[in-house]
């Protein structure tokens, strides 16, 4: 608590720009800035609570003679004195008020003040010096009640030996609390703060108590060591306790009743409110004085009884005038900041100012402490006129000397009763609103009700003994309109022939909208899923769904769009895995009428996968269109905060487990396609290796020509050129267009090599004349891919047999007369255990043994033995789903005739939905027919 360091879990206010000292009023804190919370011996009336138990003293001094009751009354004259008193020694950072206090002490002539004991003795005060002096435990020094704090640290600091010239500057007189523990009693400081220069330690000791446990001890330390620690201690935001806070915040609220004058009630809100409030500037305390709000009670008979108050407050006033003066620009900013901690009552209905006529100068809370409460102008009055009495007074041009008069609700008898409603009236010719309509009689006034008086003022009545309720100027839960409410509304003024003009428009429009309302969300949804069979289609699904997200996200409420988004989800993926299903079932392995031998071809296969493309292609739009709407809820979290929002951080996670399924159905779609192709190809490729290209008459200068090609390779094209046209034919996105043939091709290049070397030496394969075969067979095909634009990616996945062809081809001579080392770095894509099963099979003839050379060096042919000649099918090349090359724009008119068809379509269809909701004598009534 004593450290001088800040400390790292305290609320940093200084980098919000608030002044030290501002959370005076924090419970957590009983010593607020050093020097500055508790105060000086002329504030003995102060009501705080937490010095006022006695313990134990460290100051020897004879028996006092005179009661204590002597001791309060001489106390209570020092805040009738009027006197003012010289400056004083004080430090510069101390509240005004208390350096007031202070100096008009000083001045009290000798005669007024009565020592504790008789005569003239003085005491004897232990002072600490840990801070000068670590082997002197204390240093006595002689006291009186005149002794001042600054002539006390002068004298200790001689005791201490300490002569540097001005060296009391430099220290400062402290008042330490704290405990005596453990068997050796060590001391234990809890409570520290800086006694002022011109208090008096003696009569402080004698007046404040430390509460029962702890002892007082005063301490000499140095004064920049105090200061560092009470910045420490400010920017911990704690203060007086609460209790006192809420008592602080009531007077600083409550302004006096009767029949008093409003400046006599001013002068009586300055008097009850505590030390810590008198230390703001009064500049501002003036300018309130004609709105102050709140009585404190019925207006009594006795109204001159307060005339004795008002007249101590004004003494009082008068010894903060010139402190006011010496109000440093600090203080005014803190003045302004602590207006604004303001706690609400808790036992009394209130009325929230929420616009007024000069909000520098009035309240915002007016606290009702009578049954009866009444608004008004303030105006001088007769005194004992009771028949004028004003609880608030609103100073505005508009306003009436009683304006409006609010009674609240009576307890009932029987507490299990609920509470009455309170009632508001205005006075003849008042202009008052309640919840925006005009108010001419009395009404019941509810909890969260606003009232308006005049031009200016707008109050929200709160009342915290009853139960919240919704308030009845809240709008209800908006719903969207459909086309009746937004086309065909007959309260805009349009006449039958332009809502009918504009429904047909709205009808033909190729702007990308859709508006319908949330009960026919479920019935769309399914539309647009059974849209999705409909020929011509292809990316309508997507683009519907889409415009489902943007009438969701501007004209619904904020929490429709992450469910809607989850729904869409759902119903995307049961259609898929309904399709997947459909097309197992459709399997020749599955139907008992189908032999074995049975396959189908490709263009059943093209069929059966058109739908699984089409889901493939929309889900890929349409996770798109998601991400973009998920950005912007991120962008609001980002603003508000995740620990401050959890609804916004519940929307992302049901966003992104809507997400995660699209996620899945295109992975589910993509997996599905490339197995049915695959498994077509696995009965085609063999062909490749086995045909030869130059039985036949063949014209090579038409080779992108499919039917020209040689018959052994022509069934492998016929795969690749059905999947090019039902990737094309569905709008699949270029990327995954891209990574269907690369997974095709790779599949193909795995297949083909793997039988090569299985059946190389068996078949004759590994030799050149048949190679040369294979290679052309081979360029015949990357050929006809260059052709279609598929050039590039059939090279990099057909490089493992392409090298195998080209080392086949090379002449036997030259291959002979090759060492294993160059044979390994000019096929590199080949592993050195592929290579050499090709060159232990290589036929060279009949009895004619493989080169030493092809022998692989010892340090290798171990790893070879150990090492597999055959490709990995589970080697594939992983789904990466794109990032841009979208084609879907929900933010340009529709050019695509196909989707507009869709559009108009649905739009027809909202509309017989909206039509069969509305009764049967209505359906007429707006003119419009879905037929026109």
């Amino acid at each position: 608590m004593f450290s001088d360091e800040r400390k790292d879990g305290s609320p940093r206010f200084g980098k919000l720009h608030f002044p030290v000292g501002l959370w005076i009023n924090s419970p957590k804190k009983h010593f607020a800035k050093l020097g500055r919370r508790w105060p000086s011996v002329g504030s003995v009336k102060s009501t705080s609570s937490d010095t006022a138990s006695r313990g134990s003293e460290s100051v020897e001094m004879r028996p006092a003679t005179k009661n204590k009751a002597s001791r309060h009354k001489r106390l209570s004259t020092l805040f009738q004195r009027g006197g003012t008193g010289g400056p004083t020694g004080g430090g510069g950072g101390r509240w005004a008020s208390e350096k007031k206090l202070a100096d008009f002490i000083d001045p009290l002539p000798e005669d007024r003040v009565q020592p504790p004991s008789q005569g003239e003795v003085p005491g004897v005060l232990k002072i600490y010096g840990g801070d000068i002096s670590t082997g002197a435990n204390y240093k006595s020094v002689l006291a009186t009640v005149r002794s001042t704090a600054r002539q006390l640290v002068l004298e200790a600091l001689e005791r201490y030996g300490v002569t540097q010239p001005n060296a009391e500057d430099a220290f400062v007189l402290c008042d330490v609390v704290g405990r005596v523990h453990g068997p050796e009693s060590s001391w234990q400081a809890q409570y520290l703060r800086a006694v002022g220069d011109s208090e008096r330690p003696l009569v402080l000791q004698d007046v404040w108590k430390p509460k029962t446990g702890c002892t007082r001890r005063f301490e000499i330390r140095r004064r920049c060591d105090v200061e560092k620690m009470a910045e420490g201690e400010d920017e911990d935001g704690s203060g007086i306790n609460s209790q006192t806070r809420r008592q602080q915040s009531r007077r600083s609220r409550a302004a006096s009743g009767g029949n008093v004058a409003p400046k006599e009630r001013a002068d009586n809100l300055s008097l009850r409110r505590s030390i810590s409030e008198m230390n703001l500037s009064t500049k501002r305390r003036r300018e309130r004085k004609n709105v102050l709000s709140m009585a404190a009670g019925e207006p009594s008979e006795g109204g001159p009884a307060e005339e004795p108050r008002g007249k101590v407050a004004e003494g009082a006033e008068g010894l903060l005038a010139s402190a006011s003066e010496e109000t440093t620009v600090d203080s005014s900013n803190l003045e302004q900041l602590s207006q604004c901690l303001i706690q609400p009552p808790t036992e009394h209905p209130y009325f929230l100012q929420l616009l007024g006529y000069n909000e520098k100068q009035e309240f915002v809370i007016h606290v009702m402490t009578r049954r009866r409460h009444i608004f008004g102008r303030p105006e001088r009055r007769q005194a004992g006129d009771q028949s004028s009495y004003v609880d608030t007074f609103l100073s505005a041009p508009d306003i009436l000397p009683r304006h409006c008069c609010v009674v609240s609700s009576v307890p009932p008898a029987d507490p299990s009763q609920p509470r009455g409603s309170a009632m508001v009236r205005p006075f003849r010719g008042a202009a008052i609103t309640h919840n925006g309509a005009p108010l001419h009689r009395q009404v019941e006034l509810a909890p969260g009700d606003l009232l308006g008086m005049g031009q200016h003022f707008l109050f929200m009545y709160k009342d915290p003994r009853e139960a919240p309720a919704r308030p009845a100027w809240l709008p209800k839960a908006w719903v969207s309109p459909g086309l009746v409410g937004s086309l065909a509304c007959q309260a805009c003024g349009r006449s039958l022939q332009e809502r009918q003009e504009a429904f047909r428009a709205y009808l033909k429009s190729r702007e990308p909208q859709l508006r319908y309302r949330p009960q026919e969300e479920e019935a769309l949804l399914a539309e647009i899923v059974r849209l999705q069979e409909a020929p011509g289609c292809r990316l309508g699904p997507a683009f519907l769904f889409g415009l489902c997200l943007e009438h969701a996200a501007q004209e619904l409420e904020p929490g429709h769009l992450p469910r809607l988004i989850a729904r869409i989800a759902q119903l995307v993926k049961e259609a898929v895995w309904d399709k997947i299903k459909e097309i197992g079932d459709r399997q020749p392995e599955n139907q008992q009428d189908t032999g074995e031998g049975g396959h189908l071809s490709i263009e059943e296969v093209a069929a059966d996968l058109r739908p699984l493309m089409l889901w493939m292609a929309n889900s890929m739009e349409l996770l798109n269109l998601v991400q973009k709407r998920v950005l912007d809820i991120e962008k609001d979290l980002d603003l508000e905060g995740v620990s401050h929002n959890a609804l916004l951080s519940s929307d992302l996670e049901t966003c992104d487990e809507a997400m995660a399924v699209l996620d899945e159905v295109i992975m589910s779609t993509f997996q599905q396609s490339v197995y049915y192709l695959t498994k077509t190809l696995y009965s085609a490729l063999p062909a490749l290796l086995d045909s030869n290209p130059f039985a036949a008459t063949t014209d090579f200068s038409h080779v992108p020509e499919l039917g020209n090609m040689p018959e052994g390779i022509r069934g492998t094209l016929a795969i690749y050129q059905a999947t090019l046209d039902l990737t094309r034919d569905c709008d699949l996105h270029p990327d995954l267009v891209s990574q269907t043939f690369g997974y095709l091709f790779f599949f193909s290049n795995a297949s083909l090599f793997n039988t090569l070397m299985e059946r190389g030496s068996s078949q004759s394969l590994f030799q050149w004349a048949k190679a040369v075969q294979i290679r052309t067979n081979l360029d015949l095909v990357l050929d006809w891919l260059q052709g279609v634009g598929l050039g590039d990616i059939a090279t990099e996945f057909f490089r493992k047999l392409s090298t195998t062809a080209n080392l086949l081809c090379v002449p036997k001579s030259s291959l002979l007369q090759a060492p294993w080392s160059r044979l390994k770095n000019d096929y590199s894509a080949l592993l050195p255990a592929q290579l050499q099963h090709v060159l232990r099979n290589y036929q060279l003839g009949p009895g004619r043994p493989a080169p030493e050379c092809w022998d692989p060096p010892e340090e290798e042919r171990d790893e070879i033995a150990h090492s597999d000649i055959f490709e990995s099918f589970t080697d594939h090349p992983p789904l990466i789903l794109p990032c841009d090359g979208f084609r879907l724009r929900l933010s340009e008119p529709v050019s695509d005739d196909g989707l507009h068809r869709q559009l108009v379509r649905l739009r027809r269809f909202l509309w017989e939905l909206e039509r069969e909701s509305l009764p049967a004598n209505q359906r007429a009534v707006y003119g419009l027919d879905s037929s026109q």
